[in-house]
């Protein structure tokens, strides 16, 4: 089956959603290239996006199919593991999973659901670090605005 897209607006600009039989595929931050299917976005995926951009601590546990190496699926899947409200530092996570920082910090680079896979989260030791492969501009802006929606204290800094 192929892959259904769709452009959301959230409360910092558009974002393009793509999935597959109900499991979320990709999520795109600047989806000016994004090519819509037509498709509605599933019920639940949008009730349960809009519930997060009311509420940073509402979870997002959407089911979610990811394309990666088994070591960048360990990665997200700590990811997921990290709550809302909440950042671990991109060394913290390294020592977690036995590896070293930069690798972390790649995997986060290639993660292609963010947001529902809280890269955003992840931090550097003096500050935030980077987003989706940004380290200033409009993806660093969205990573801000997302740890300051969800309560934390490293985004005021």
């Amino acid at each position: 089956m192929s892959e259904n897209c769709a452009v959301v607006g959230t409360p910092f600009g558009p974002i393009g959603v793509a999935w597959r039989d109900y499991l979320l595929t990709r999520m795109e931050l600047s989806p000016k290239d994004f090519e819509i299917s037509g498709e509605p976005l599933p019920a639940f995926v949008a009730e349960k996006l809009d519930a997060y951009f009311r509420d940073g601590s509402s979870p997002l546990n959407l089911p979610i199919e990811l394309q990666g190496t088994p070591f960048q699926r360990r990665v997200w899947k700590a990811l997921r593991e990290i709550p809302p409200g909440r950042t671990i530092t991109y060394s913290e996570l390294a020592r977690q999973l036995g590896t070293g920082a930069r690798a972390v910090g790649g995997a986060c680079r290639a993660n292609p659901c963010p947001i529902v896979v809280p890269c955003h989260r992840v931090v550097a030791v003096n500050g935030l670090g980077g987003f989706s492969g940004d380290t200033s501009g409009r993806k660093l802006e969205i990573k801000r605005w997302l740890l300051r929606h969800e309560g934390d204290a490293v985004s005021r800094s």
